[in-house]
């Protein structure tokens, strides 16, 4: 078993390969540079120096989302373009459960957070049972911050304490540390997505079935872009026509 995985959701780029559950490379940057610079060179060098022959691997696992708009749409295109080049299956990999396992196994709730701004994050909750399976307590959504310290409340036991992780943590943490009891913050070698826990989650989808035809991949968006929320609000660029109005096509913000 031999899986190539991207992650492309946030600031941080990556691509890794994992063989007979192996982690044989990662490459990982977290840089101001974007992704459609940094992701195809990322995957040629894991595949050169761990002298993979790309017709041999069994799928292709993408960090599916939520994340940033562009940096899905980036990886989406570069995972079905290998898929279809190579006529390999695709392997789907929420973004949350994929930042909550790089931190387990850990005792007690674990809350991955992607800021979405306007003080809302992507988010959903997870824990390891007593086999060290990660288990979805909560699937992802699109919350408030208030939403979620209220889900956090009726969901962890006043014990328990609760890791929170992913750039909302960066965010939020002042808030999170005054208003959920036992609050813990990521260290940050596990705070950001990585390629290497999309690798393996993959892996375990694939032996479970669940890899998919790459034309079938959409990315995991939880809401609508800014310029769709724009123009289903009827906000046009300046001097642009309303609809119905004579002349050429308007311009959307």
């Amino acid at each position: 078993m031999q899986i190539l995985a991207i992650e492309s959701s946030s600031l941080t780029a990556g691509a890794a390969i994992i063989k007979d559950d192996v982690v044989l490379a990662e490459y990982s940057v977290s840089f101001k540079k974007t992704h459609s610079q940094t992701l195809l060179p990322m995957i040629d060098e894991v595949v050169k120096m761990t002298e993979t022959n790309l017709k041999e691997l069994d799928a292709i696992a993408i960090s599916a989302g939520p994340g940033s708009f562009t940096g899905l749409r980036i990886g989406s295109a570069t995972a079905k373009g290998l898929c279809l080049a190579l006529d390999k299956p695709l392997v789907e990999v929420s973004t949350l459960e994929a930042m909550a396992f790089g931190c387990g196994p850990y005792n007690g709730l674990i809350c991955p957070m992607i800021d979405a701004r306007r003080r809302q994050v992507y988010t959903a909750l997870y824990r390891f049972d007593e086999e060290l399976n990660m288990v979805c307590v909560m699937e992802p959504k699109l919350l408030l911050m208030e939403e979620l310290a209220q889900n956090l409340k009726e969901l962890k036991s006043d014990d328990e304490n609760v890791l929170f992780t992913g750039d909302g943590m960066h965010v939020h943490g002042a808030w999170l540390k005054e208003n959920v009891s036992k609050s813990k913050m990521a260290p940050a070698v596990c705070s950001t997505p990585r390629a290497a826990a999309v690798a393996e989650l993959g892996a375990k989808k694939w032996r479970e079935g669940k890899a998919i035809n790459a034309d079938d991949h959409r990315p995991i968006y939880l809401k609508k872009s800014q310029a769709e929320q724009e123009r289903e609000a009827g906000i046009y660029t300046k001097g642009s026509l309303r609809p119905g109005e004579s002349g050429t096509q308007a311009k959307i913000c």
